[in-house]
């Protein structure tokens, strides 16, 4: 009985820690996006993702109503290319939530974004990502915008 549960404990140690493993993996390909977003560098970016992404994003219009918006990813790495050197940007993230099952990841972070230093707006970005041969990849994004 003793080796029984012996073996037990350990396959769920075992199994525990690959979760983990997974979940650092997935937060890793993160935090190389936003570095690769605040160097402008949509080489990178593009490695990090994985077919035709989808990226959508949730806030107030001018007259205050909600709406969804969304982005073909090609505009986006092209607005990110045309950033002038001297506009300050940072999207500062506040937290990492991630979950995993299979070759399916999603990371939930909040954030702050600033513009030339000053607070801008704050929200929630939504990842899902797909496990490839070649790791996590980002297929879909949203986030959530609110003016401060």
């Amino acid at each position: 009985m003793k080796h029984l549960i012996t073996l037990i404990l350990l396959t769920m140690s075992t199994s525990l820690v690959s979760a983990q493993s997974e979940e650092d993996a997935v937060k890793q390909v993160i935090v190389e996006f936003f570095k690769a977003f605040h160097e402008k560098d949509t080489t990178a970016l593009r490695k990090l993702t994985y077919g035709d992404v989808t990226l959508q994003s949730i806030g107030n219009d001018k007259e205050g109503k909600i709406k969804l918006s969304s982005q073909p990813f090609s505009k986006f790495l092209g607005g990110i290319a045309a950033i002038p050197d001297d506009r300050e940007f940072k999207e500062e993230l506040t937290g990492y939530h991630i979950q995993t099952d299979g070759a399916m990841a999603n990371a939930w972070t909040p954030y702050n974004f600033y513009l030339q230093g000053d607070l801008s707006h704050s929200g929630v970005n939504s990842f899902q990502l797909f496990k490839t041969d070649d790791g996590w990849k980002i297929i879909y994004i949203i986030d959530t915008r609110h003016r401060n």
